[in-house]
């Protein structure tokens, strides 16, 4: 069979990427690519901090991917994507939920009429923030709301997606551990039960990929709508737990009892402006009267169950005598209601583009402008300035 896959070559694609490699036999169609990004970054202390360490202020290889993607017909298609920098960190029990080592093995199957299925691991359709690509925006980190700490970014499991009206409307569902990333170690929990995950989004006039900026300067106002929602329901038998690291930071990502989360993202470009907003919502209830995340209240304060949540705006212009990308970036994050007061973050960034999104150095300005009780930093302000470079 290998032989006869005919090599056609290294080929330029344009602008669309520096150089990838494409292999078909007519039914076949096979392309490898990559791609690598590394940065500095700088924080400000807080004074109270100052004798506390200052191992952030550091070069960092955030990226080492490679990416193999293909079609058979149009009967299948795959992707495998990897990033060695964050693998090789795995097997010690420290992961990334933002940049995991593993970040795409799924299938798709394309042969029903009705819908598409995809199985395997690979990012949940939720959230349009997380599902935008990062070599596509100008930012070196994602909103603290969808980094992957509060939800989960990807996990194992089934997808159903179909799409109406030329792409303008597209609907997905699926069923997946519920684990999220961690879920790649073996496993489930002790319970046994899945997550359910759903979306739907629409555009108009036209179909709207997920990506935050104008970079063609649209002619036509563009604009897309979406709605997305959760459930899990993980009740553990008693005197079990989660496994290591699944339930996040915040302890948020996985919780003994029911969890909803939902929320909305609008997205709009013309001539070159863009903008996003996204909120959400995550109500927990949990099974234990005296689970943490209650923070010991009597349960007529609680009624058994906190709110957690935020939003994020964003506003970017695209320069393209300049080749320069702009953005400003609100953010906002309640870790729990039952907690006084919330975090507030503001960012900018800036970034040139040598050879589009393919070469393209990024600078990006964090800027605390207050934060709540669960979760404390040692910082005030940060600076962060790199280079990505991809082969896809």
């Amino acid at each position: 069979m290998m032989q006869r896959i005919l090599l056609l070559g290294l080929l330029l694609q344009g602008t669309a990427a520096l150089a990838q490699v494409t292999l078909s036999n007519g039914k076949h169609v096979m392309e490898l690519g990559g791609a690598l990004s590394t940065y500095y970054n700088h924080r400000v202390i807080k004074p109270e901090a100052a004798n506390q360490s200052l191992n952030k202020n550091r070069y960092r290889l955030r990226d080492a991917q490679i990416q193999l993607e293909g079609r058979i017909e149009d009967l299948y298609e795959y992707e495998l994507q990897v990033d060695f920098v964050d693998l090789a960190s795995f097997s010690t029990g420290e992961i990334d939920p933002e940049n995991p080592g593993l970040m795409d093995a799924y299938i798709r199957y394309k042969g029903l009429r009705f819908v598409d299925v995809q199985v395997g691991y690979g990012k949940l359709f939720y959230s349009r923030s997380s599902l935008v690509p990062f070599s596509y925006t100008p930012y070196w980190q994602r909103a603290q709301l969808v980094r992957g700490n509060v939800f989960s970014r990807r996990d194992v499991g089934i997808t159903l997606m179909k799409n109406f009206w030329r792409q303008r409307i597209n609907v997905y569902a699926g069923m997946y551990t519920g684990l999220g990333e961690v879920t790649l170690r073996g496993d489930n929990d002790a319970s046994g039960q899945p997550e359910y995950v759903g979306r739907v989004d629409f555009a108009y006039p036209a179909r709207y990929r997920y990506r935050d900026i104008d970079t063609r300067h649209s002619p036509l106002f563009m604009f897309a709508l979406g709605l997305n929602g959760r459930y899990s329901n993980k009740v553990l038998p008693e005197g079990r737990s989660f496994p290591a690291f699944s339930t996040g930071e915040f302890g948020l990502k996985v919780i003994n009892g029911e969890r909803y989360v939902y929320g909305a993202d609008l997205s709009w470009q013309y001539m070159g402006f863009s903008g996003q907003f996204e909120i959400h919502q995550l109500m927990a209830r949990p099974t234990l009267r005296n689970d943490a995340l209650l923070q010991g209240l009597p349960e007529e304060l609680t009624e058994g169950m906190l709110l957690a949540g935020g939003y994020m705006a964003q506003l970017n212009y695209f320069s393209r005598r300049l080749r320069s990308i702009f953005s400003l970036r609100f953010e906002e994050l309640d870790l729990n209601d039952l907690v006084p007061g919330n975090s507030q973050r503001f960012s900018c960034a800036v970034a040139y583009q040598i050879k589009g999104f393919d070469s393209m150095i990024k600078f990006q300005y964090f800027n605390i402008l207050s934060e709540e009780e669960i979760d404390p930093l040692r910082w005030t302000e940060q600076f962060r300035i790199g280079w990505q470079v991809r082969f896809m």
